[in-house]
Protein backbone atom coordinates (compact mmCIF):
# COMPACT_ATOMS: atom_id res chain seq x y z
CA UNK A 1 0.00 0.00 0.00
CA UNK A 2 1.47 3.36 -1.02
CA UNK A 3 1.77 6.24 1.43
CA UNK A 4 -0.45 9.22 0.60
CA UNK A 5 0.64 12.80 1.11
CA UNK A 6 -2.58 14.36 2.38
CA UNK A 7 -1.71 18.06 2.20
CA UNK A 8 -1.84 18.57 -1.57
CA UNK A 9 -4.89 16.42 -2.15
CA UNK A 10 -7.34 19.30 -2.08
CA UNK A 11 -5.42 20.81 -4.98
CA UNK A 12 -6.24 17.95 -7.33
CA UNK A 13 -8.42 19.82 -9.76
CA UNK A 14 -11.00 17.84 -11.72
CA UNK A 15 -10.71 14.46 -10.02
CA UNK A 16 -13.15 15.58 -7.32
CA UNK A 17 -13.50 18.83 -5.43
CA UNK A 18 -13.33 17.34 -1.95
CA UNK A 19 -10.03 16.19 -0.48
CA UNK A 20 -11.59 13.03 0.91
CA UNK A 21 -12.85 12.04 -2.52
CA UNK A 22 -9.44 12.90 -4.04
CA UNK A 23 -7.93 10.35 -1.69
CA UNK A 24 -10.34 7.83 -3.18
CA UNK A 25 -9.28 8.95 -6.67
CA UNK A 26 -5.65 8.04 -5.89
CA UNK A 27 -6.89 4.50 -5.21
CA UNK A 28 -9.08 4.45 -8.32
CA UNK A 29 -8.77 1.98 -11.18
CA UNK A 30 -7.45 4.71 -13.49
CA UNK A 31 -4.47 5.45 -11.26
CA UNK A 32 -3.83 1.79 -10.46
CA UNK A 33 -4.09 0.92 -14.15
CA UNK A 34 -1.42 3.49 -15.00
CA UNK A 35 0.85 2.12 -12.26
CA UNK A 36 0.42 -1.39 -13.63
CA UNK A 37 1.18 -0.16 -17.14
CA UNK A 38 4.47 1.45 -16.04
CA UNK A 39 5.65 -1.70 -14.24
CA UNK A 40 4.90 -3.74 -17.38
CA UNK A 41 6.65 -1.26 -19.68
CA UNK A 42 9.74 -1.13 -17.48
CA UNK A 43 10.04 -4.92 -17.63
CA UNK A 44 9.94 -4.70 -21.43
CA UNK A 45 12.42 -1.83 -21.49
CA UNK A 46 14.79 -3.74 -19.20
CA UNK A 47 15.02 -6.59 -21.68
CA UNK A 48 15.70 -4.05 -24.44
CA UNK A 49 18.61 -2.65 -22.43
CA UNK A 50 17.01 0.75 -21.88
CA UNK A 51 16.62 0.66 -18.07
CA UNK A 52 19.32 -1.71 -16.83
CA UNK A 53 21.38 -1.02 -13.73
CA UNK A 54 18.43 0.84 -12.16
CA UNK A 55 18.87 3.56 -14.80
CA UNK A 56 16.19 5.06 -17.00
CA UNK A 57 12.63 5.93 -16.07
CA UNK A 58 9.12 6.61 -17.37
CA UNK A 59 6.30 8.99 -16.50
CA UNK A 60 2.72 8.61 -17.76
CA UNK A 61 -0.30 10.85 -17.27
CA UNK A 62 -3.43 9.24 -15.85
CA UNK A 63 -5.83 9.46 -18.76
CA UNK A 64 -9.21 10.71 -17.56
CA UNK A 65 -11.55 12.52 -19.94
CA UNK A 66 -13.24 14.25 -17.01
CA UNK A 67 -10.02 16.08 -16.15
CA UNK A 68 -8.36 18.69 -18.42
CA UNK A 69 -5.17 17.22 -19.87
CA UNK A 70 -2.98 19.91 -18.29
CA UNK A 71 -4.31 18.95 -14.84
CA UNK A 72 -4.15 15.17 -15.10
CA UNK A 73 -2.07 13.32 -12.50
CA UNK A 74 1.33 11.88 -13.39
CA UNK A 75 2.51 8.41 -12.38
CA UNK A 76 6.30 8.07 -12.30
CA UNK A 77 8.70 5.21 -11.71
CA UNK A 78 11.09 5.60 -8.74
CA UNK A 79 14.82 6.11 -8.86
CA UNK A 80 17.52 3.59 -7.97
CA UNK A 81 15.38 0.45 -8.13
CA UNK A 82 15.53 -2.71 -10.21
CA UNK A 83 13.18 -1.61 -12.99
CA UNK A 84 12.35 -5.17 -14.07
CA UNK A 85 11.16 -6.05 -10.54
CA UNK A 86 8.98 -3.02 -9.86
CA UNK A 87 5.47 -3.54 -8.55
CA UNK A 88 2.36 -1.38 -8.66
CA UNK A 89 2.91 0.06 -5.18
CA UNK A 90 6.46 1.15 -6.06
CA UNK A 91 5.22 4.09 -8.14
CA UNK A 92 4.99 7.77 -7.28
CA UNK A 93 1.91 9.84 -8.10
CA UNK A 94 2.45 13.55 -8.75
CA UNK A 95 0.18 16.48 -9.42
CA UNK A 96 0.56 18.26 -12.75
CA UNK A 97 2.73 20.86 -10.98
CA UNK A 98 5.07 18.19 -9.56
CA UNK A 99 3.82 17.89 -5.97
CA UNK A 100 4.13 14.34 -4.64
CA UNK A 101 0.65 13.06 -3.80
CA UNK A 102 1.48 9.41 -3.16
CA UNK A 103 4.79 7.65 -2.57
CA UNK A 104 5.89 4.04 -1.96
CA UNK A 105 6.37 2.64 1.52
CA UNK A 106 9.89 1.80 2.65
CA UNK A 107 10.87 -1.83 2.08
CA UNK A 108 13.21 -3.85 4.35
CA UNK A 109 16.90 -4.39 3.61
CA UNK A 110 18.45 -4.75 1.05
CA UNK A 111 16.06 -2.31 -0.60
CA UNK A 112 16.95 1.39 -0.49
CA UNK A 113 14.50 3.96 0.87
CA UNK A 114 12.08 5.12 -1.88
CA UNK A 115 13.14 8.10 -3.98
CA UNK A 116 11.29 9.86 -6.77
CA UNK A 117 13.00 9.68 -10.15
CA UNK A 118 16.02 11.96 -10.58
CA UNK A 119 14.52 12.77 -13.97
CA UNK A 120 11.29 14.15 -12.53
CA UNK A 121 12.11 17.85 -13.26
CA UNK A 122 13.01 16.90 -16.84
CA UNK A 123 9.82 14.84 -17.23
CA UNK A 124 7.71 17.71 -15.90
CA UNK A 125 9.32 20.12 -18.36
CA UNK A 126 8.41 17.85 -21.30
CA UNK A 127 4.88 17.46 -19.96
CA UNK A 128 4.62 21.23 -19.60
CA UNK A 129 6.22 22.42 -22.87
CA UNK A 130 4.89 19.69 -25.18
CA UNK A 131 1.73 18.65 -23.35
CA UNK A 132 3.14 15.13 -23.35
CA UNK A 133 1.01 12.22 -22.22
CA UNK A 134 4.08 10.07 -21.54
CA UNK A 135 7.84 10.59 -21.31
CA UNK A 136 10.44 7.83 -21.54
CA UNK A 137 14.05 8.18 -20.40
CA UNK A 138 16.30 5.47 -21.85
CA UNK A 139 19.93 4.57 -21.16
CA UNK A 140 20.01 2.38 -24.27
CA UNK A 141 23.58 1.82 -25.46
CA UNK A 142 22.82 2.99 -29.01
CA UNK A 143 21.40 6.31 -27.78
CA UNK A 144 24.63 6.89 -25.89
CA UNK A 145 27.12 5.81 -28.57
CA UNK A 146 25.49 7.76 -31.39
CA UNK A 147 26.27 11.01 -29.55
CA UNK A 148 29.97 10.09 -29.26
CA UNK A 149 30.79 9.58 -32.94
CA UNK A 150 31.24 13.32 -33.39
CA UNK A 151 31.84 14.83 -29.93
CA UNK A 152 31.18 18.38 -31.17
CA UNK A 153 27.95 17.67 -33.01
CA UNK A 154 24.86 19.35 -31.57
CA UNK A 155 22.43 17.24 -33.61
CA UNK A 156 21.78 13.74 -34.87
CA UNK A 157 20.50 13.70 -38.46
CA UNK A 158 19.31 10.82 -40.62
CA UNK A 159 17.16 10.47 -43.71
CA UNK A 160 15.73 7.88 -46.10
CA UNK A 161 15.15 5.14 -43.53
CA UNK A 162 11.80 3.35 -43.26
CA UNK A 163 11.63 3.64 -39.47
CA UNK A 164 11.65 7.45 -39.69
CA UNK A 165 7.95 7.05 -40.52
CA UNK A 166 7.40 5.98 -36.91
CA UNK A 167 8.47 9.41 -35.63
CA UNK A 168 5.63 11.89 -35.28
CA UNK A 169 5.39 14.29 -38.24
CA UNK A 170 7.99 12.52 -40.39
CA UNK A 171 7.98 10.49 -43.59
CA UNK A 172 10.54 8.33 -45.38
CA UNK A 173 11.95 11.20 -47.42
CA UNK A 174 12.17 13.64 -44.51
CA UNK A 175 15.32 14.38 -42.56
CA UNK A 176 14.99 13.52 -38.88
CA UNK A 177 16.85 15.95 -36.61
CA UNK A 178 17.36 15.21 -32.90
CA UNK A 179 19.12 17.84 -30.75
CA UNK A 180 22.02 16.75 -28.52
CA UNK A 181 22.64 18.39 -25.14
CA UNK A 182 25.64 17.91 -22.87
CA UNK A 183 25.48 15.61 -19.86
CA UNK A 184 25.65 16.79 -16.25
CA UNK A 185 26.52 15.09 -12.97
CA UNK A 186 22.88 15.08 -11.86
CA UNK A 187 19.89 14.54 -14.14
CA UNK A 188 17.88 17.36 -12.62
CA UNK A 189 20.58 19.74 -13.89
CA UNK A 190 19.60 18.83 -17.47
CA UNK A 191 16.26 20.61 -17.13
CA UNK A 192 17.29 24.03 -18.46
CA UNK A 193 19.29 22.72 -21.43
CA UNK A 194 16.48 20.33 -22.35
CA UNK A 195 13.99 23.21 -22.23
CA UNK A 196 16.24 25.25 -24.53
CA UNK A 197 16.46 22.33 -26.97
CA UNK A 198 12.68 21.87 -26.97
CA UNK A 199 12.24 25.57 -27.70
CA UNK A 200 14.90 25.60 -30.43
CA UNK A 201 13.52 22.46 -32.12
CA UNK A 202 9.72 22.83 -32.04
CA UNK A 203 9.15 19.68 -34.12
CA UNK A 204 11.33 17.30 -32.13
CA UNK A 205 9.86 14.58 -29.91
CA UNK A 206 13.20 13.63 -28.36
CA UNK A 207 16.42 15.08 -26.94
CA UNK A 208 19.67 13.13 -26.80
CA UNK A 209 22.03 13.57 -23.85
CA UNK A 210 25.67 13.01 -24.79
CA UNK A 211 27.33 9.98 -23.17
CA UNK A 212 24.09 9.34 -21.30
CA UNK A 213 20.86 8.47 -23.17
CA UNK A 214 17.68 10.03 -24.50
CA UNK A 215 14.36 11.56 -23.43
CA UNK A 216 11.39 10.76 -25.69
CA UNK A 217 7.78 11.90 -25.40
CA UNK A 218 4.43 11.43 -27.10
CA UNK A 219 0.80 12.37 -26.57
CA UNK A 220 0.18 8.88 -25.14
CA UNK A 221 2.24 5.99 -23.81
CA UNK A 222 1.68 4.17 -27.12
CA UNK A 223 3.06 7.11 -29.10
CA UNK A 224 6.06 7.50 -26.79
CA UNK A 225 6.84 3.77 -26.84
CA UNK A 226 6.49 3.50 -30.62
CA UNK A 227 8.77 6.45 -31.19
CA UNK A 228 11.29 5.17 -28.63
CA UNK A 229 11.55 1.89 -30.53
CA UNK A 230 12.02 3.74 -33.81
CA UNK A 231 14.64 6.12 -32.39
CA UNK A 232 16.70 3.26 -30.96
CA UNK A 233 16.46 1.38 -34.26
CA UNK A 234 17.68 4.45 -36.19
CA UNK A 235 20.56 5.05 -33.75
CA UNK A 236 21.62 1.42 -34.05
CA UNK A 237 21.42 1.62 -37.85
CA UNK A 238 23.51 4.81 -37.87
CA UNK A 239 26.22 3.20 -35.73
CA UNK A 240 26.39 0.13 -37.95
CA UNK A 241 26.44 2.22 -41.14
CA UNK A 242 29.28 4.27 -39.66
CA UNK A 243 31.21 1.08 -38.88
CA UNK A 244 30.80 0.10 -42.53
CA UNK A 245 32.14 3.46 -43.68
CA UNK A 246 28.71 4.57 -44.90
CA UNK A 247 27.14 7.98 -44.36
CA UNK A 248 23.76 7.57 -42.63
CA UNK A 249 22.87 11.26 -43.07
CA UNK A 250 22.63 11.20 -46.88
CA UNK A 251 19.72 9.82 -48.94
CA UNK A 252 21.79 7.07 -50.61
CA UNK A 253 23.74 6.07 -47.46
CA UNK A 254 26.75 5.69 -49.73
CA UNK A 255 30.45 5.71 -48.75
CA UNK A 256 31.49 8.59 -46.50
CA UNK A 257 32.90 11.12 -48.91
CA UNK A 258 35.65 13.69 -48.56
CA UNK A 259 35.64 15.40 -51.93
CA UNK A 260 36.50 19.10 -52.20
CA UNK A 261 36.61 19.41 -48.44
CA UNK A 262 32.95 18.55 -47.98
CA UNK A 263 32.79 15.97 -45.26
CA UNK A 264 30.33 13.57 -43.76
CA UNK A 265 31.41 11.65 -40.65
CA UNK A 266 34.74 10.67 -42.16
CA UNK A 267 37.36 9.05 -39.93
CA UNK A 268 40.12 11.09 -41.61
CA UNK A 269 38.39 14.36 -40.92
CA UNK A 270 39.61 16.67 -38.21
CA UNK A 271 37.28 18.89 -36.21
CA UNK A 272 37.88 22.59 -35.85
CA UNK A 273 36.66 23.51 -32.38
CA UNK A 274 36.79 27.19 -33.23
CA UNK A 275 34.79 26.98 -36.45
CA UNK A 276 32.70 23.99 -35.41
CA UNK A 277 33.11 22.56 -38.92
CA UNK A 278 34.73 19.49 -40.41
CA UNK A 279 37.77 19.75 -42.64
CA UNK A 280 40.28 17.48 -44.34
CA UNK A 281 43.71 16.91 -42.84
CA UNK A 282 44.95 19.14 -45.64
CA UNK A 283 43.15 22.00 -43.93
CA UNK A 284 40.57 22.72 -46.65
CA UNK A 285 37.30 23.81 -45.06
CA UNK A 286 33.93 23.66 -46.84
CA UNK A 287 32.32 26.96 -47.78
CA UNK A 288 29.00 25.46 -48.85
CA UNK A 289 27.36 22.58 -47.02
CA UNK A 290 23.74 22.83 -48.13
CA UNK A 291 21.79 24.02 -51.16
CA UNK A 292 18.13 25.04 -50.87
CA UNK A 293 16.19 25.18 -54.13
CA UNK A 294 12.97 26.93 -55.06
CA UNK A 295 10.84 25.00 -57.58
CA UNK A 296 8.76 27.28 -59.81
CA UNK A 297 11.11 29.15 -62.16
CA UNK A 298 14.18 27.50 -60.64
CA UNK A 299 14.04 23.73 -61.08
CA UNK A 300 10.79 23.67 -63.02
CA UNK A 301 9.27 25.91 -65.72
CA UNK A 302 6.65 28.31 -64.42
CA UNK A 303 4.45 27.14 -67.28
CA UNK A 304 4.30 23.62 -65.81
CA UNK A 305 2.82 25.01 -62.62
CA UNK A 306 0.47 27.53 -64.24
CA UNK A 307 -0.56 25.47 -67.29
CA UNK A 308 -0.58 21.92 -65.85
CA UNK A 309 -0.69 21.69 -62.05
CA UNK A 310 -3.00 24.60 -61.24
CA UNK A 311 -5.57 23.76 -63.96
CA UNK A 312 -5.56 20.09 -62.91
CA UNK A 313 -6.28 21.03 -59.30
CA UNK A 314 -8.94 23.55 -60.32
CA UNK A 315 -10.69 21.18 -62.71
CA UNK A 316 -10.65 18.24 -60.31
CA UNK A 317 -11.34 19.81 -56.92
CA UNK A 318 -15.05 18.98 -57.06
CA UNK A 319 -14.48 15.40 -58.14
CA UNK A 320 -11.78 14.92 -55.49
CA UNK A 321 -13.96 16.26 -52.68
CA UNK A 322 -16.92 14.17 -53.82
CA UNK A 323 -14.92 10.92 -53.93
CA UNK A 324 -12.97 11.44 -50.70
CA UNK A 325 -15.37 13.57 -48.65
CA UNK A 326 -15.69 11.21 -45.68
CA UNK A 327 -11.98 10.40 -45.34
CA UNK A 328 -10.02 11.82 -42.40
CA UNK A 329 -7.55 13.41 -44.82
CA UNK A 330 -10.21 15.37 -46.72
CA UNK A 331 -12.06 16.32 -43.56
CA UNK A 332 -8.81 17.82 -42.30
CA UNK A 333 -8.44 19.71 -45.61
CA UNK A 334 -11.99 21.03 -45.24
CA UNK A 335 -11.36 22.23 -41.68
CA UNK A 336 -8.29 24.14 -42.81
CA UNK A 337 -10.18 25.72 -45.70
CA UNK A 338 -13.11 26.67 -43.46
CA UNK A 339 -10.76 28.41 -41.05
CA UNK A 340 -9.02 30.25 -43.89
CA UNK A 341 -12.29 31.32 -45.52
CA UNK A 342 -13.61 32.56 -42.16
CA UNK A 343 -10.51 34.72 -41.84
CA UNK A 344 -10.86 35.89 -45.46
CA UNK A 345 -14.48 36.93 -44.89
CA UNK A 346 -13.46 38.97 -41.85
CA UNK A 347 -10.77 40.69 -43.91
CA UNK A 348 -12.99 41.25 -46.94
CA UNK A 349 -10.91 39.09 -49.31
CA UNK A 350 -12.32 39.12 -52.84
CA UNK A 351 -13.90 35.82 -53.91
CA UNK A 352 -14.45 34.43 -50.40
CA UNK A 353 -17.92 33.04 -49.76
CA UNK A 354 -19.26 31.39 -46.58
CA UNK A 355 -18.95 27.61 -46.23
CA UNK A 356 -21.93 26.07 -44.41
CA UNK A 357 -20.71 24.29 -41.28
CA UNK A 358 -23.68 21.94 -40.96
CA UNK A 359 -25.05 22.05 -44.51
CA UNK A 360 -25.70 19.29 -46.98
CA UNK A 361 -22.65 17.64 -48.51
CA UNK A 362 -23.39 19.10 -51.94
CA UNK A 363 -23.71 22.63 -50.54
CA UNK A 364 -20.44 22.34 -48.64
CA UNK A 365 -18.59 21.02 -51.69
CA UNK A 366 -20.07 23.75 -53.89
CA UNK A 367 -18.87 26.47 -51.53
CA UNK A 368 -15.46 24.85 -51.19
CA UNK A 369 -15.03 24.64 -54.98
CA UNK A 370 -15.92 28.33 -55.39
CA UNK A 371 -13.43 29.40 -52.73
CA UNK A 372 -10.65 27.16 -54.04
CA UNK A 373 -11.11 28.44 -57.59
CA UNK A 374 -10.84 32.03 -56.31
CA UNK A 375 -7.70 31.16 -54.32
CA UNK A 376 -6.06 29.49 -57.33
CA UNK A 377 -6.95 32.43 -59.58
CA UNK A 378 -5.32 34.81 -57.09
CA UNK A 379 -2.26 32.48 -56.83
CA UNK A 380 -2.47 32.59 -53.04
CA UNK A 381 0.40 30.98 -51.10
CA UNK A 382 -1.60 29.64 -48.18
CA UNK A 383 -1.26 26.30 -46.42
CA UNK A 384 -4.94 25.30 -46.65
CA UNK A 385 -4.94 25.61 -50.45
CA UNK A 386 -1.53 24.01 -50.91
CA UNK A 387 -2.45 21.01 -48.76
CA UNK A 388 -5.62 20.32 -50.75
CA UNK A 389 -3.81 20.81 -54.06
CA UNK A 390 -1.17 18.31 -52.96
CA UNK A 391 -3.82 15.68 -52.29
CA UNK A 392 -5.49 16.33 -55.66
CA UNK A 393 -2.14 16.14 -57.48
CA UNK A 394 -1.34 12.90 -55.65
CA UNK A 395 -4.28 11.29 -57.39
CA UNK A 396 -3.12 12.72 -60.72
CA UNK A 397 0.41 11.37 -60.35
CA UNK A 398 -0.85 7.96 -59.15
CA UNK A 399 -3.14 7.72 -62.19
CA UNK A 400 -0.34 8.81 -64.55
CA UNK A 401 -2.39 11.86 -65.52
CA UNK A 402 0.49 14.15 -64.51
CA UNK A 403 4.26 13.82 -64.97
CA UNK A 404 6.70 16.16 -63.25
CA UNK A 405 8.84 18.49 -65.38
CA UNK A 406 12.30 19.80 -64.44
CA UNK A 407 14.83 21.66 -66.56
CA UNK A 408 17.33 19.44 -68.37
CA UNK A 409 20.28 20.61 -66.27
CA UNK A 410 18.64 19.80 -62.93
CA UNK A 411 19.16 15.98 -62.69
CA UNK A 412 22.87 16.21 -63.53
CA UNK A 413 23.41 18.99 -61.00
CA UNK A 414 21.56 17.10 -58.27
CA UNK A 415 23.64 14.01 -58.94
CA UNK A 416 26.88 16.03 -58.87
CA UNK A 417 26.05 17.79 -55.59
CA UNK A 418 25.02 14.49 -54.07
CA UNK A 419 28.35 12.93 -55.06
CA UNK A 420 30.17 15.84 -53.42
CA UNK A 421 28.31 15.29 -50.17
CA UNK A 422 26.39 18.57 -50.42
CA UNK A 423 22.88 18.18 -49.03
CA UNK A 424 20.10 19.56 -51.21
CA UNK A 425 16.71 20.67 -49.90
CA UNK A 426 13.56 22.05 -51.50
CA UNK A 427 11.70 25.13 -50.23
CA UNK A 428 8.47 25.86 -52.06
CA UNK A 429 5.08 27.36 -51.38
CA UNK A 430 3.65 24.03 -52.54
CA UNK A 431 3.07 21.45 -49.80
CA UNK A 432 5.78 18.94 -48.95
CA UNK A 433 3.55 16.24 -50.39
CA UNK A 434 3.32 18.12 -53.70
CA UNK A 435 7.10 18.57 -53.75
CA UNK A 436 7.73 14.86 -53.21
CA UNK A 437 5.22 13.97 -55.90
CA UNK A 438 6.84 16.28 -58.45
CA UNK A 439 10.42 15.10 -57.88
CA UNK A 440 9.36 11.49 -57.47
CA UNK A 441 7.59 11.37 -60.85
CA UNK A 442 9.67 13.40 -63.31
CA UNK A 443 10.41 12.71 -66.96
CA UNK A 444 13.94 11.85 -65.72
CA UNK A 445 12.64 9.37 -63.15
CA UNK A 446 12.63 9.59 -59.36
CA UNK A 447 15.01 12.37 -58.24
CA UNK A 448 14.16 12.19 -54.54
CA UNK A 449 17.25 10.05 -53.89
CA UNK A 450 19.31 13.23 -54.34
CA UNK A 451 17.23 15.32 -51.93
CA UNK A 452 17.66 15.46 -48.16
CA UNK A 453 14.41 17.18 -47.19
CA UNK A 454 11.50 19.45 -48.06
CA UNK A 455 10.28 22.76 -46.60
CA UNK A 456 6.96 24.46 -47.29
CA UNK A 457 5.09 27.48 -45.94
CA UNK A 458 4.64 25.82 -42.55
CA UNK A 459 8.11 27.24 -41.77
CA UNK A 460 6.92 30.68 -42.89
CA UNK A 461 6.25 32.90 -45.90
CA UNK A 462 8.99 32.71 -48.52
CA UNK A 463 9.31 36.50 -48.62
CA UNK A 464 10.00 36.81 -44.88
CA UNK A 465 13.50 36.69 -43.40
CA UNK A 466 12.40 34.72 -40.34
CA UNK A 467 11.51 31.78 -42.60
CA UNK A 468 15.13 31.46 -43.72
CA UNK A 469 16.34 31.82 -40.14
CA UNK A 470 14.06 28.89 -39.25
CA UNK A 471 15.48 26.83 -42.13
CA UNK A 472 19.04 27.69 -41.08
CA UNK A 473 18.32 26.43 -37.57
CA UNK A 474 16.73 23.27 -38.94
CA UNK A 475 19.74 22.50 -41.15
CA UNK A 476 22.13 22.87 -38.22
CA UNK A 477 24.91 24.79 -39.97
CA UNK A 478 27.24 26.96 -37.92
CA UNK A 479 26.93 29.90 -40.29
CA UNK A 480 24.00 30.79 -42.58
CA UNK A 481 26.49 31.56 -45.36
CA UNK A 482 27.12 27.81 -45.63
CA UNK A 483 23.67 27.56 -47.26
CA UNK A 484 23.14 28.51 -50.90
CA UNK A 485 19.58 29.49 -51.78
CA UNK A 486 18.53 29.58 -55.43
CA UNK A 487 15.27 31.28 -56.46
CA UNK A 488 13.78 33.27 -59.30
CA UNK A 489 11.94 35.73 -57.03
CA UNK A 490 13.75 38.93 -56.01
CA UNK A 491 11.77 39.36 -52.77
CA UNK A 492 12.68 35.81 -51.70
CA UNK A 493 16.33 36.44 -52.55
CA UNK A 494 16.29 39.63 -50.45
CA UNK A 495 14.72 37.86 -47.47
CA UNK A 496 17.21 34.97 -47.62
CA UNK A 497 20.12 37.36 -48.00
CA UNK A 498 18.98 39.29 -44.91
CA UNK A 499 19.12 36.00 -42.99
CA UNK A 500 22.75 35.56 -44.04
CA UNK A 501 22.32 32.91 -46.76
CA UNK A 502 24.32 32.95 -49.98
CA UNK A 503 21.83 33.70 -52.78
CA UNK A 504 21.76 33.18 -56.54
CA UNK A 505 18.82 34.19 -58.73
CA UNK A 506 17.69 31.76 -61.41
CA UNK A 507 16.92 33.31 -64.77
CA UNK A 508 14.86 30.83 -66.77
CA UNK A 509 12.58 31.15 -69.82
CA UNK A 510 9.21 32.52 -68.75
CA UNK A 511 10.44 34.00 -65.46
CA UNK A 512 9.34 37.49 -64.45
CA UNK A 513 11.62 40.54 -64.83
CA UNK A 514 14.09 41.50 -62.11
CA UNK A 515 14.65 45.02 -60.76
CA UNK A 516 17.56 46.91 -62.28
CA UNK A 517 20.75 46.81 -60.20
CA UNK A 518 19.32 44.08 -57.96
CA UNK A 519 22.84 43.16 -56.84
CA UNK A 520 22.52 39.35 -56.94
CA UNK A 521 24.49 36.86 -58.99
CA UNK A 522 22.32 35.23 -61.68
CA UNK A 523 22.51 31.94 -63.55
CA UNK A 524 20.62 30.47 -66.49
CA UNK A 525 21.59 26.86 -65.71
CA UNK A 526 22.66 24.88 -62.65
CA UNK A 527 25.75 23.89 -64.65
CA UNK A 528 27.07 27.40 -63.95
CA UNK A 529 27.28 26.70 -60.21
Amino acid sequence: MAAVSAAPLAAINGAEKMASTSLAYLESSKVKGTKTLISELCRQFYHLGWVSGTGGSIAVKVHDESIPRKQQLIVMSPSGVQKERMEVDDMYVLSSSGSVLSEPLTKPWPYKPPKCSDSSPVFLKAHEMRDAGAVIHSHGMESCLVTMINPLSKEFRITHMEMIKGIQGHGYYDELVVPIIENTAHERELTDSLAEAIKAYPKTTAVLVRNHGIYIWGDSWISAKTQAECYHYLFDAAIKLHQLGLDWSTPSHGPIRHLNGVMGNHPNAKISAKAGTLSLNKGIEPSRRCIVLDIEGTTTPISFVTDVLFPYARDNVGRHLELTYDTAETQDDIRLLQAQVSEDLENGVLGAIPIPSDGEKEDVIGALVANVEAMIKADRKITSLKQLQGHIWQTGFQNNEIEGIVFDDVPEALEKWHALGIKVYIYSSGSRLAQRLLFGNTTFGDLRKYLSGFFDTTVGNKKETKSYIEITQSLGVDNPSEILFITDVYQEATAANAAGLEVIISVRPGNGPLPENHGFKTIQSFSEI
